[in-house]
């Protein structure tokens, strides 16, 4: 007599059917084969000393990436959320100050994951699809005296890239630590995390990186360390605690590393080799095909008369652009047609941007000009095709 009340499922008794999509919305990007392949390395334990050689691999490609000679430089295992979560909850202690810059989502949730852990929250939002002066940054920074400062680099809900230079100045002038989101930004645009005085800077693996969902690399400079270390109480998550995580990654110099969870090890593979491409192609090298495959593409929608989100061009995001949706068109039904039609992703606004944009991103491999091509045929025929209001 069986106990088991729970039939098998008939759908797990098919095989799995993964339609191939170009993959030009905001994230995730496509994986070439080379990091598809990188990552159906066989699986081994992720507490052995090869797995402990790839670790140390990706920290070195990071540390190229980031543009940084900081030691406490890692992967979190999860997504860009997970590392937000990192930051924020090693510095930042219940009662404590936090200032974020908002801009779009990011912003959003960098203050309700203060808010969580019993932080003082404060926001200064700068227009839609705009940035914030240093000038506005410094006032807040004087009224509110925080000991964190959240900006979004490359902010890919409204497709603004905010300036950078000065601020990390401002910050360490009124004690604060600065953090950077460059999620949407990483290897698509330039970036300095020492010379610019970014504090803790952190990205995902699945835009410009190519790279599946899952792993985010994180990086904190000394002064960043010295609050995580001389906390009063401990950080709220065991998981995201940095001192668990510098000794799992080799980064606080003891001789040997703890078990603190199961390293996601294919992961770990795909990061690696999606590093190695990085610095194949040269960072600079990536920056400028970005820009230049995003000014084509700029170029050729003012061409078909529509209208970029973004007015002012330095403030352009090369890897997420953001265009105001059609007037008279229903975004979804655009955004709909070109998924059945032409076999593409792009998507509709997140958060502050939601029914006022559609937001096509171009990161890593799918930053060409031949891709370029293909959505703006895409989005020509879409224009075509679908309804258009009168009114």
């Amino acid at each position: 007599m069986s106990f088991v009340s729970v039939p098998p499922p008939k759908c797990l008794q098919k095989p799995l059917a993964v339609p191939h999509r170009h993959m030009f919305g905001p994230g995730p990007s496509n994986v070439p084969p080379r990091i598809s392949e990188a990552g159906a390395n066989p699986v081994i334990g992720h507490m052995h000393p090869e797995i402990f050689e790839i670790m140390n691999d990706i920290k070195s490609g990071i540390q190229y990436m980031f543009q940084t000679q900081n030691t406490m430089t890692l992967a979190v295992s999860g997504t860009g959320h997970t590392a937000m979560e990192c930051a924020i909850f090693n510095t930042v202690e219940p009662g404590e100050s936090v200032l974020t810059a908002v801009n779009g989502i990011w912003g959003e949730r960098a203050a309700e994951m203060a808010e969580r852990i019993g932080a003082r929250v404060n926001t200064i939002v700068a227009p839609p699809g705009g940035f914030l002066t240093n000038a506005e940054i410094e006032q807040a920074l004087s009224t509110y005296r925080p000991v964190l400062f959240f900006l979004a680099h490359g902010e890919s809900s409204t497709g603004v890239l905010h300036p950078l230079d000065g601020i990390g100045e401002l910050c360490h002038k009124y004690n604060c630590l600065f953090l950077v989101d460059s999620v949407a930004s990483l290897g698509g645009a330039p970036l300095y995390m020492d010379q610019q005085g970014i504090d803790i800077l952190y990205t995902g693996s699945q835009k410009v990186l190519n790279a599946p969902p899952g792993t985010a690399p994180i990086s904190f400079s000394e002064r960043a360390c010295q609050k995580v270390f001389n906390r009063r109480t401990k950080p709220v998550s065991f998981f995201l605690d940095l001192s668990w995580l510098a000794n799992y990654w080799g980064c606080d110099g003891k001789p040997s590393r703890v078990y603190h969870h199961t390293g996601p090890v294919t992961a770990f593979y795909s990061l690696r080799e999606s590093l190695a491409v990085l610095v194949e192609e040269g960072l600079e090298n990536s920056w400028e095909r970005h820009q230049k495959v995003a000014e084509y593409f700029h170029t050729g929608l003012e061409n078909m008369g529509l209208k970029l989100f973004v007015k002012e061009k330095k403030a352009r995001l090369p890897t997420v652009t953001t265009i105001v949706a059609p007037h008279g068109y229903d975004w979804k039904e655009i955004t709909t047609y070109i998924m059945k039609m032409h076999n593409l992703e792009i998507s509709g606004g997140l958060g502050p941007s939601v029914g006022l944009v559609l937001r096509v991103g171009l990161m890593g491999c799918n930053s060409s000009k031949a891709n370029v091509d293909m959505v703006l045929a895409a989005l020509k025929d879409a224009l075509k095709h679908c309804h258009k209001s009168k009114v």
